[in-house]
């Protein structure tokens, strides 16, 4: 009677210090479910686990709690579901990679990694982890999914969201964003809810008919929205751009920017092709501006009642008579052009221009205004280059303000 007791606990004392045990390989190579079986007495995996590409069907790594290293999975065709009911950590990134057959991956105890790359997965539709909480890197490309709602890190140094065709809303508890946020071309009316996020160093949003920050209040760099489909952009406790630009271009639905709290724009202030936005009348606060200043569009008026400070040139050109705007933006231009010089460099305001809105090019003229080509359609491009040549502009200010 003793021994039919203790047995069985023995053998399960003997599961537990199994799957206690850390097992050290550089690389493991897994190519059939028998061979991720064979890691299930590991607690801990120190090294990193590649799924080969000719590994087909469903993959189970149950067993390990932890990899230290990476978990990679890339150009495989057959595999259809990857899963861990046990893995809770990975120290490197995980990757899957133009896994065209896969439709689900269920890491249910996944809570913790480095960095998170899901890319040409054209067949997923489900994605299970603990949620994740904590993630360094999150990249979600081509894939055919429709929620991200496993995914509510934080605290993000990147956070890349395009082509996912499926996807129509994102909703995040991401609170600060250390280098770059990127969402373009996902599900039709696409929508994004950041309703924690505070402080952010870029961000580029295109495609997408809603995008919420309720609680922001600093972009360290640049903020760009291009293309977009939402009719009013809001943030209502944002209060200055560090270094960077804000720029808003070919948002053909726009009709009202709020940005109530707006004091300084660090580099340059970019609104153009916003075919159904007639008025510049919503930065009553905005004081100072580091770089350049380039209006193009559908304006009947325009006015900074605060602004003190423009290092670069400011150039406004509209399709409608903007006349009695001009008038008195004139009295800030350079001394030169009889201002009393908050405008550093060259000032230029223009009515009835026919081609306004094709004007949202980068090139620098000699007189420190800007001009270019027309819109193509890529203003995702043309922005990327006006925000560097934004900065271009103070040293023609400076020299423009010398004379």
């Amino acid at each position: 009677m003793f021994v039919k007791h203790l047995l069985p606990a023995f053998v399960a004392l003997g599961s537990v210090a199994a799957q206690s045990q850390t097992c050290t390989v550089s690389t493991t190579t897994i190519q059939s479910q028998a061979e991720a079986t064979k890691l299930a007495g590991c607690g801990t995996v120190d090294g990193t686990i590649v799924i080969s590409n000719t590994a087909g069907g469903n993959i189970d790594i149950s067993g390990p709690k932890k990899i230290t290293g990476d978990l990679k999975i890339e150009n495989n065709g057959a595999i259809v579901t990857l899963a861990s009911s046990s893995l809770s950590s990975i120290s490197g990134t995980f990757l899957v990679n133009n896994v065209t057959q896969l439709n689900s991956i269920d890491f249910e105890q996944l809570t913790s990694v480095q960095k998170l790359e899901l890319q040409s997965v054209t067949n997923l539709n489900t994605l299970k982890f603990g949620p994740l909480t904590e993630a360094k890197e999150i990249d979600i490309s081509d894939t055919f999914l429709t929620s991200l709602d496993s995914i509510q890190a934080s605290s993000v140094t990147n956070f890349n969201i395009n082509n996912n065709r499926r996807l129509t809303k994102v909703t995040s508890s991401l609170k600060t964003l250390d280098d770059v946020l990127i969402v373009s071309a996902n599900g039709l009316d696409f929508e994004i809810d950041l309703p924690k996020l505070v402080w952010i160093a870029n961000m580029t949003i295109a495609n997408v008919s809603t995008f919420s920050v309720p609680a922001l209040q600093v972009v360290n760099g640049s903020a760009r929205f291009d293309s977009n489909k939402f009719s009013t952009f809001s943030a209502p406790n944002l209060t200055k751009t560090e270094s960077g630009d804000i720029s808003f271009v070919g948002n053909a639905a726009l009709t009202n920017i709020s940005i109530p709290k707006l004091t300084s724009i660090g580099g340059g202030l970019l609104i153009a092709n916003n075919t159904a936005l007639h008025k510049i009348n919503f930065f009553s606060k905005l004081e100072r501006v580091g770089g350049a200043v380039k209006l193009r569009g559908n304006f009947t008026d325009v006015e900074f009642p605060a602004l003190d400070d423009v290092q670069g040139a400011f150039d406004v050109s509209s399709t409608g008579d903007i006349t009695s705007s001009c008038d008195k933006l004139q009295a800030s231009a350079p001394r030169n052009q009889g201002g009393d010089g908050k405008f550093q460099g060259t000032f230029s305001c223009t009515s009835n221009n026919e081609r306004a809105n094709e004007d949202t090019g980068t090139n620098t003229s000699s007189t420190g205004s800007t001009g270019g080509s027309g819109d193509n359609g890529e203003n995702s491009a043309s922005s990327a280059a006006f925000n560097a040549a934004l900065f271009g502009l103070v040293a023609v200010a400076a020299l423009a303000s010398a004379l």
